[in-house]
Formats: C-alpha cells, sequence, structure tokens
C-alpha cells in the first residue's frame, strides 16, 4: 500500500462529503496542495462559494498547503471586501458608474495580500480567515475563530478575533518540526511513517528512512 491518489476527487469509499480539495477546485486563483481534504454537511462544491469577494481584478489568491483539514463552512474573506476608509465615506462610489466612475481615479481599495495557509493545517467549524493573514505549518484554528492576524507555525488559536491559546509543542520541537517538513516526503516515506506521524516522537521521526 503506498497511500491513497492524490488525485482522487472523493477518496472515502461511498461518501462524497469529503473531498481531496484540488481536485475540485475550478479558480485559477486558488490553489491547493495534494491530499488537503474538505468537509462539507451539504456539498463539497460549496467551497468555493465560502471564498468570498474574490473577484478577479483584485489578483489576490488563496493558497492552501498539503495536508491540511479544512471543516465544513470555513470561510476566507478576500480583499474585494475592502472599502475606503481613510476618506470621508467608505462608500464604494464607482463601482456604480453613471456619473460616479470618476470617484477613484487616482485611489485604490486596499488590499492586504493573499491568504496564506500552511502544511498539515486544521481549520474548524465555521472558522473565518481574513484576507492578507498567513497561517504556519502544523497550526490548529477554533471552531468559529475569526483570523485577523497571522499565526505562528503548530500554534493553536481561538475566538473572535482569534488569540494564540498555545503551542502545540515546545519551540525546541516546533523548530525539529519544520526542518523535517514531512508533508514534502515521497509518498513511500510517509506510508512506511504513518505510525510515527501519529505519534508524539519527533526524535523517531527526525531519524526514520
Amino acid at each position: 500500500m503506498q497511500g491513497p491518489d492524490p488525485n482522487t476527487v472523493y477518496p472515502l469509499t461511498h461518501y462524497d462529503r469529503l473531498c481531496f480539495l484540488k481536485n475540485i477546485i475550478k479558480n485559477p486563483h486558488i490553489i491547493v496542495g495534494d491530499y488537503t481534504y474538505y468537509d462539507d454537511f451539504e456539498n463539497v462544491e460549496n467551497f468555493e462559494k465560502n471564498v468570498k469577494y474574490h473577484f478577479d481584478f483584485m489578483g489576490d489568491q488563496l493558497i492552501i498547503g498539503k495536508f491540511c483539514m479544512v471543516a465544513s463552512d470555513v470561510q476566507f474573506i478576500m480583499n474585494g471586501a475592502n472599502h475606503l476608509t481613510d476618506a470621508i465615506s467608505t462608500y464604494p462610489f464607482a463601482v456604480f458608474g453613471s456619473g460616479w466612475e470618476g470617484a477613484m481615479e487616482g485611489k485604490n481599495y486596499p488590499s492586504k495580500g493573499n491568504i496564506s495557509i500552511g502544511n498539515d493545517v486544521w481549520l474548524g467549524y465555521k472558522a473565518t480567515i481574513m484576507a492578507g493573514v498567513t497561517i504556519g505549518d502544523g497550526a490548529i484554528v477554533g471552531s468559529h475563530a475569526v483570523v485577523t492576524k497571522d499565526v505562528p507555525p503548530y500554534a493553536i488559536v481561538g475566538g473572535n478575533p482569534a488569540k494564540e491559546i498555545r503551542l502545540r509543542f515546545a519551540p525546541e520541537v516546533v523548530s525539529q518540526l519544520l526542518k523535517i517538513q514531512w508533508w514534502n516526503w515521497d509518498l513511500e516515506k510517509i506510508t512506511r511513517n504513518v505510525h510515527l506521524l501519529t505519534s508524539n516522537d519527533a526524535e523517531a521521526l527526525n531519524s526514520c528512512k
């Protein structure tokens, strides 16, 4: 056995509410790594509906790494949701034309950049990730959390706005895991060592072959 095929849409037999996400994505501005899965209570096609305000003209991307776990109703708020905040009015006059076209001449709507999710990240039910946020490898985002700032690798965050609850491991172990980068191993090596990936023995993981 060499593990499941990452190009399979539905890796669980007779169950179509969990998919390997990269295989259903149609938007070229959404990039997803191998084995990242999305679980939806109704229909996995809901995923792109939950990437909000993602307009082509903004040019921003949602980037999700390998082996991530994305729960139902996780939402990503992209830069198209932004309005001017340092102007007298936040109203988007230019969008409506009819004589208002020039309202944004010489100006741009604010952009905070891409949303970037690392590898082996767990995004809990109904979490919301705001534009410009980077979530580090191995992090966990709690259910209903609203993430407005970057999340360090292997941190657990929760709440609104999300705050760090704790690190999953001691800093020296986090450093070791970030060097190992098991998600970049070839599939055969991952398959040989899945028993270690479900343990907390970083030293053993570091020396495995």
